[in-house]
């Protein structure tokens, strides 16, 4: 009588997981199938004076949760003739549509930056500067009263290449929290003064050669605590540019105190151009 030889258990098992893995590669995979969703917008996020691009972390990783891919160069800080070139050389080094931000001085940065760069389709402006051509920040954040910058800043020379003396502006330690960030934690702004980067003199000075906002459409949000550029002065700016404007009651840096709300104004200017 012919009696069947079972098989090894190991070779049954063998067996099973070759079946499985033919039936699995049959199929096709969930993630391959072809998506008709367009890319989205890259985010550009451009500091200001006395920041660096940490100020934009708690936006950063919202963005980043939702999908959008995001860029937050380093600005120079140098003044305008050097900082705008960087920054469109940022800009014109990034393929599909962009979403360009600016906070404070960071604002008349992408004004400048954003002339002629194609592929910028909304700006974004943050408690910050929107200089028409031919203006001086200088001259802007003293046309409405409430500014502290002036009384708060510190004056550092540096030796330029060519052997002339530039000044850095420094806030100081005593006037930090109250002129910049009033809304954040001491501990938190002793941190932000400790290690602030300096921005040259004359940024205030610079004379803006262009103004992208004429052509390109933006949102702002006015900070109406803010100490640094005064309220009225943002209001006005942006009522200039014919920005959709947005208004939290923050200091200077609601990117860092309102991250949430900033983060859907980004997205309000982004679905603009999904």
């Amino acid at each position: 009588m012919n009696r069947s030889t079972p098989l090894p258990r190991r070779l049954v098992f063998a067996a099973a997981a070759g079946s499985l893995a033919a039936a699995l590669l049959a199929v096709p995979a969930a993630s391959a199938a072809p998506s008709n969703s367009p890319a989205k917008p890259t985010i550009v996020l451009v500091h200001g004076g006395f920041a660096d691009a940490s100020n934009w972390n708690g936006v950063i990783s919202r963005l980043q949760e939702r999908g959008y891919p995001v860029i937050a160069p380093a600005n120079p800080l140098r003044g305008l003739p050097t900082d705008a070139p960087y920054i469109a050389s940022v800009l014109k080094s990034i393929e599909g549509p962009i979403v360009l931000v600016g906070h404070s001085y960071g604002g008349a940065v992408i004004t400048n930056a954003a002339v002629d760069v194609s592929n910028v389709k909304a700006l974004v402006y943050i408690a910050a500067f929107v200089p028409d051509e031919g203006e001086q920040l200088g001259v802007l954040i003293n046309k409405y009263p409430g500014t502290q910058i002036p009384g708060a800043v510190r004056e550092v020379p540096f030796p330029n290449p060519d052997g002339s003396t530039g000044v850095d502006l420094y806030l100081r330690p005593d006037k930090f929290r109250s002129a910049f960030a009033a809304d954040l934690p001491i501990s938190t702004t002793r941190l932000m003064q400790a290690g602030q980067r300096p921005f040259s003199a004359s940024s205030f000075t610079d004379k803006t050669t262009g103004a992208a906002w004429r052509t390109v459409p933006s949102w702002a949000l006015v900070a109406t605590e803010d100490k640094a550029i005064p309220p009225a002065l943002e209001r006005y700016m942006y009522k200039r540019a014919k920005s959709r404007i947005y208004e939290v009651a923050a200091s200077h840096v609601p990117m860092i105190s309102q991250p949430s709300l900033v983060t859907r104004i980004i997205q309000d200017a982004a679905r603009t151009v999904d």
